[in-house]
């Protein structure tokens, strides 16, 4: 950049500092903050306006649909056992209760008023030996 290296900036700070005297190079320091700030906001600004014109922001927004760190693998898992397990309880169903009418059976009203046994789950052990998951599934029977 410039041809300007650490060795040559400090230099010339350096060179500053003795022109401008112990004296005056506390006002001359907020000053040149208060520059950087000022520059920093104004870049800011004109990268925001230019991404409104050119239409970034609907680009990003497309991209960030697609991002791949939003598929979380334990969400995915947990997702799949319970629709495994929903798939699982109309399979049990009566015919006419998968439709939407209830059957009017023994069995069902027996059921309707025990509370059903929580399914029994464990820790399994996933990933790699470098990075080990643990996960909460249902146990298998």
């Amino acid at each position: 950049m410039f041809g300007l290296t650490i060795e040559k900036l400090f230099l010339m700070a350096l060179i500053a500092a003795v022109i401008i005297g112990p004296r005056r190079l506390p006002e001359y320091a907020g000053r040149l903050g208060a520059l950087v700030r000022r520059v920093t906001l104004l870049a800011g600004d004109a990268a925001r306006r230019a991404e409104q014109e050119a239409g970034v922001t609907s680009i990003r927004q497309e991209w960030t649909a697609l991002d791949p760190r939003q598929y979380d693998p334990r969400r995915i898992i947990r997702d799949a056992w319970a629709a495994g397990e929903s798939a699982e309880s109309r399979e049990r169903m009566p015919i006419d209760a998968a439709d939407g009418a209830t059957a009017n059976t023994e069995d069902e009203t027996q059921s309707e008023s025990e509370p059903e046994p929580e399914p029994e789950r464990a820790w399994i052990m996933g990933g790699s030996s470098g990075h080990p998951r643990r996960m909460w599934v249902p146990a298998h029977s």
